[in-house]
């Protein structure tokens, strides 16, 4: 199906009681942004690796720049960001810190996008 050049209403009708709904249920601009930055944190393949491997298992730095074949350095920047998010959270055992995923919300978001991805 081509799209055609201008996808605009051919006459300005403006439906009221959609517009109520809407304005009705449209959440406020910061939760907004909030949500627009998570999803930014998720536009990361490096970040998606990460998270893939804490399905599994809780690892620590090193264990994930051996599993990616990556520094510790990039891991551990990348780890920072996810945990600003909440993504993930870290534990200290001795001289090691271990991460896991914060929630089963994580998985949730990722199974989500798979299947809109392998959809037909």
């Amino acid at each position: 199906m081509a799209l055609r050049e201008n996808e605009c209403c051919e006459e300005i009708e403006v439906h009221e009681g959609l517009l109520k709904i809407v304005r009705e249920t449209m959440p406020e601009e910061t939760e907004l942004y909030d949500l627009a930055e998570l999803f930014k944190v998720f536009g990361d393949s490096t970040r998606i690796r990460i998270l893939f491997v804490l399905f599994e298992a809780e690892v620590c730095v090193c264990d994930l720049a051996e599993a990616l074949s990556m520094t510790q350095s990039a891991i551990s920047h990348q780890l920072r960001i996810l945990k600003q998010s909440r993504l993930v959270k870290s534990r200290r055992e001795g001289k090691s810190i271990f991460y896991s995923l914060a929630d089963e919300h994580v998985r949730t978001i990722i199974a989500q996008g798979q299947e809109h991805i392998e959809e037909s």
